[in-house]
């Protein structure tokens, strides 16, 4: 018996250990069924879901800055282009953590940025629910890869581009300028910006858990460049008619000024120039009121440039012609409270004398015997009163009051140039009216391809007889003798307006104008000078006419336009003319 207890005993235990290894076994083999199970459930059906987590994590879609398009001038020099730059950012937490193992990486970064520790730290401590913060942007490459040697995990570049204007200051006024994003802020990098911006690509990339890029998987989108843009101005003239009137400006004490040449068969605007002028390429020294665009933006009123328009208006209503005369005896007139006077009895007179002389007696009598509706639709067909078709941006219209409102000593001071309000570019687009013998051509600021298609807002004849007539203009007993041009004929006419102040108009301060064109023979350019509360001599004629002789004779030559006034040009400047530039 006590054998046979033995041997149950040990049957027990042989089936307990038996039972236990069974049930490890089943354990194991449901656990890997269990394992397996899982592993197919995250591999096959919950896969999406895993990727879509993990690429959160680590795969990021980053921009692929597209190259802005440049701008060229109508020979294809350039005007803005795009360098490269860097913007240097970080994900403040990601930094915040290796500073506090590596206290030094905030000095290191700080002093390539070339800022102080603390304001870096301010940032830092400011922003660490970001994961993305701009530190510096516009950063050339030499510098950027200072910061790059650092290594310092959280600090990344982000590759961009510049604008760069090589004519500067030059050609500031017309191309404005771009943003810190480079997008087009003010001047033709704002009119074309849809053109010239193109569109930025997408390319997903694989980064590590510092936010370094550690593979480039696929473009989402490639990057479109933007359009270049072959714009009208000829930086040659751009720089002569830069060059000259910083030097009146200067010489005249005077306190602005714009200068404007125009091609009158195509409507293209050759150059624009402002003073005072700014730097496009230093951000740092941009000043709201130096960037503004003169020519096209600031008003004024015209004064006695706007003589040959009444003179227009009258020639078309065939109450007039040039042999017609006006008595402006004794030299002024009342009309209500207000007095008309010219400078000196110039007695009996015809239209040419009248622009010649400047007379506001003879052109205020022109224009009271005539009606007001016809003087009104002259100066609104050459375009006052309306923005011109450049499209330029912030373009200022202009106000030219309707007719109806028009009494008898208004229409006599707007006769010449008082009661109405202009811009440079607007007087130039009427004066090219003129030249192009009565056809209102779109000014571009894009290079156009021979003559342009216009409307007709004057009669030929009148336009043929008025350049003749504003011819008397810049010869002797004119009063632009200054805007004569050796070898050419030149038509045109000078403008000394008083300045309005607060308590009427001043007889201290004046816009000093002359408009013209040449050759006289047959237009083929237009330019406007103004000048703008110049100090001492003050006069159209005296300050602005030799601006225009000066800037137009250099075009001219550029341009190989030949003489018209043989009798006055000498053999050397006709043979050049002839053989080109």
């Amino acid at each position: 018996m006590k054998k046979t207890f033995k041997k149950s005993k040990d049957n027990d235990g042989s089936a307990v250990f038996r039972f236990r290894s069974h049930l490890l076994l089943v354990v194991m083999v449901f656990g890997a069924v269990g394992l397996l199970g899982r592993a197919g459930y995250l591999q096959f059906i919950n896969r999406d879901h895993l990727v879509d987590e993990g690429n959160k994590r680590f795969v990021r879609n980053i921009p692929m800055p597209a190259h802005r398009g440049n701008i060229v001038d109508r020979f294809h020099e350039p005007l803005a282009v795009s360098t490269p730059v860097d913007t240097v950012w970080m994900n403040p937490s990601i930094f915040k953590k290796s500073v506090e193992q590596h206290p030094e990486q905030m000095q290191s970064l700080a002093r390539a940025l070339n800022r102080d520790p603390e304001w870096l730290a301010r940032r830092v401590t400011a922003n660490l629910d970001s994961s993305y913060l701009p530190l510096e942007k516009q950063l050339q490459p030499e510098d950027a890869e200072r910061v790059k040697a650092l290594k310092i995990p959280g600090v990344n570049l982000r590759r961009g581009y510049r604008r760069y204007y090589p004519a500067a200051e030059v050609t500031g006024h017309v191309l404005g300028f771009t943003g810190s994003e480079d997008q087009g802020q003010e001047g033709l990098e704002l009119e074309y910006e849809q053109l010239l911006g193109g569109e930025d690509g997408i390319k997903r990339v694989l980064q590590d858990r510092m936010g370094e890029v550690v593979d480039s998987i696929e473009v989402v989108r490639p990057p479109r460049s933007g359009e270049e843009i072959v714009s009208s101005i000829d930086l040659r003239i751009q720089y002569l008619a830069y060059r000259e009137l910083k030097s009146a400006i200067r010489d005249d004490q005077a306190r602005a000024g714009s200068v404007i040449v125009l091609d009158v068969q195509t409507g293209e605007i050759l150059a624009m120039v402002n003073q005072p002028s700014f730097n496009p390429n230093d951000r740092s020294a941009l000043d709201v009121s130096a960037f503004r665009n003169r020519a096209a933006l600031d008003l004024f009123e015209p004064g006695s440039t706007m003589k040959p328009f009444v003179a227009a208006a009258a020639l078309a209503s065939g109450k007039y012609n040039s042999e017609s005369r006006i008595d402006t005896s004794p030299g002024f007139f009342m009309i209500g409270n207000a007095s008309i006077k010219d400078h000196e009895n110039e007695g009996v007179i015809d239209i040419a004398t009248i622009l010649a002389k400047s007379s506001n007696v003879g052109i205020s009598r022109i224009a009271l015997s005539l009606d007001k509706a016809l003087i009104y639709n002259t100066m609104a067909g050459v375009g006052f009163g309306r923005l011109t078709p450049t499209g330029f941006p912030g373009e200022a219209a202009g106000i030219l009051p309707h007719y109806e409102h028009w009494h008898d000593s208004m229409t006599a001071h707007l006769a010449f140039g008082y009661n109405l309000s202009v811009t440079a570019l607007q007087l130039a687009q009427a004066y090219s009216t003129i030249a192009t013998m009565g056809i209102r051509r779109p000014l571009t600021f894009r290079k156009v391809e021979g003559p342009v298609a216009g409307e007709r807002v004057l009669p030929e004849a009148v336009c043929r007889e008025l350049i003749h007539m504003m011819e008397a203009v810049t010869v002797a007993g004119g009063t632009a003798t200054r805007a004569a041009i050796r070898g050419y004929r030149v038509s045109g006419k000078t403008g000394t307006a008083l300045k309005a102040g607060p308590g009427g108009y001043s007889q201290t301060r004046f816009t000093a104008l002359f408009a013209g064109m040449v050759p006289a023979t047959n237009p083929r350019l237009v330019a406007v000078v103004v000048i703008d509360d110049p100090t001492g001599l003050h006069q159209g004629g005296q300050v602005s006419a030799p601006v225009f002789s000066s800037v137009l004779s250099g075009a001219l030559r550029l341009m190989a336009i030949p003489p018209d006034d043989l009798e006055h040009v000498p053999a050397a400047t006709l043979v050049q003319a002839v053989a080109g530039p």
